[in-house]
């Protein structure tokens, strides 16, 4: 797709898909929350579980990354149908998560940005979005700020937002950056693993020392208009360039600590230090391949085994991805990697918690977006041991409340008041994009 008919098929699609009377309905009666599986244990640990349930069902839970937009778009996977076995998530589970609000990633492949149709692909998944909570009117309210997100809890409703994954979305305009703002995102990754025209990612080429000027100039944008920027999978001095200009708490919406897996998409502590004085929060990604060094070990000596096979598959299916993608799967299950314990995604946000502080780190589970999580973390059902380990931890319930996602709502709402100063949303805008 041609960038200019991308950015106004956008502005057209504002028209439409606006959700004029999404929050206008009659609301429906808070729903029961189920009770998540108890695990076995000891009569101490069993009141404890109970408090934390209690805590848990209480508090704003806040999950910034779950990729099953996906399977909805690539499938026409259906949220209120069941999934146990396939996917990480479905509508039971969530709830049965104590889940307050999901973000959705809205995540656009590399393949887009040499291909092209990069926003058309992420308008798609926006439709998904907007289809699943026309679908699911009493389970699902449509959200874009942080009083959306407290009035879901009021009604027992689970608050659906939406994130870009990808800076390449916008085509490179700041135009479509609004446009996409209209539809309801709420944060913008700025890369995903690939370096796009404006700033260098975390596991490609480096192109422009962090930001380029035009970079820098989306940053102003998403403060202005109030959209969270997102510095995971991006390089350590783009990420340095972002706290450098952001006015407004810049989040890593799936992020871990480096100091414990030695991967370059988990952010050194160096920076982790630098989210304190922004007032940002790191939110921990789930995945053992990002968080367990035992397994990052043991994923290298795989991929180094296997590198025979996995090449001859990508010589045979090069015309078939997702045959590909399969055929890789299946390699890589009869060749499993060791499993993770619960401990160590724990040890994620206790670390975060020491360095940057607890006022900065939350939760961003990659639900969906990665083929494995830690035992005892399955799904998305299992959200409320956080809860619990954390207090088995020593965690005040005050600071597991933060984590849960009271810090998040604090950086969103400064994020808000940051963009409020600012009174029209294109009027004071820039007009900039990138001509090739």
């Amino acid at each position: 797709m041609k960038r200019p008919f991308a950015v106004a098929l956008i502005s057209l699609l504002v028209l439409f898909l606006m959700p004029a009377g999404a929050q206008t309905t009659t609301p429906s009666p808070p729903a029961k929350p189920a009770q998540a599986e108890s695990p076995q244990l000891s009569r101490r640990d069993a009141a404890l579980w109970r408090r934390a349930l209690a805590i848990h069902r209480s508090a704003i839970v806040v999950d910034t990354h779950n990729d099953i937009l996906s399977m909805m778009t690539d499938d026409n996977y259906d949220l209120g149908v069941s999934s146990v076995g396939k996917y990480h998530t479905d509508l039971a589970r969530m709830k049965q998560g104590g889940l307050t609000a999901e973000f959705f990633s809205v995540y656009v492949d590399r393949k887009y940005a040499t291909e092209g149709g990069s926003a058309r692909r992420a308008l798609d998944m926006i439709d998904y979005v907007y289809r699943a909570i026309e679908r699911h009117p009493r389970e699902l309210m449509f959200a874009t700020s942080t009083a959306d997100i407290r009035r879901a809890k009021a009604q027992g409703k689970i608050a659906s937002l939406m994130g870009i994954e990808g800076g390449h979305a916008i085509e490179d305009s700041l135009m479509a950056l609004r446009d996409f703002h209209r539809l309801g995102v709420r944060y913008m990754t700025l890369t995903h693993n690939n370096t796009n025209n404006w700033a260098d990612a975390c596991c490609d080429a480096v192109k422009h020392n962090g930001l380029s000027d035009f970079g820098k100039e989306v940053i102003r944008e998403m403060n202005r208009i109030g959209m969270l920027v997102d510095v995971s999978h991006v390089s350590d001095k783009t990420m340095s360039d972002v706290l450098d200009i952001s006015t407004a708490p810049v989040i890593a919406s799936h992020s871990s600590a480096r100091a414990l897996g030695d991967r370059p998409r988990n952010i050194p502590d160096d920076l982790l230090r630098r989210f304190a004085k922004n007032g940002g929060v790191v939110m921990i990604n789930f995945f053992p391949a990002f968080i367990d060094k035992n397994v990052i070990e043991a994923s290298k000596a795989r991929a180094e085994r296997l590198k025979p096979q996995l090449d001859e598959l990508a010589k045979q299916y090069k015309d078939d991805p997702k045959r590909l993608e399969e055929e890789r799967d299946k390699l890589f299950a009869a060749n499993p990697l060791p499993p993770t314990p619960l401990s160590v995604l724990i040890d994620h946000f206790d670390h975060i918690a020491k360095v940057a502080g607890v006022d900065h780190v939350g939760i961003g589970s990659d639900f969906d977006g990665v083929s494995s999580l830690p035992v005892g973390m399955e799904d998305i059902s299992k959200l409320p041991s956080i809860t619990f380990e954390l207090l088995k931890r020593g965690y005040s319930e005050r600071d597991v409340r933060k984590i849960l996602g009271g810090n998040f709502m604090r950086a969103f709402a400064q994020a808000e008041r940051v963009a409020r100063r600012s009174r029209r949303l294109s009027g004071d805008g820039s007009v900039r994009r990138i001509s090739k």
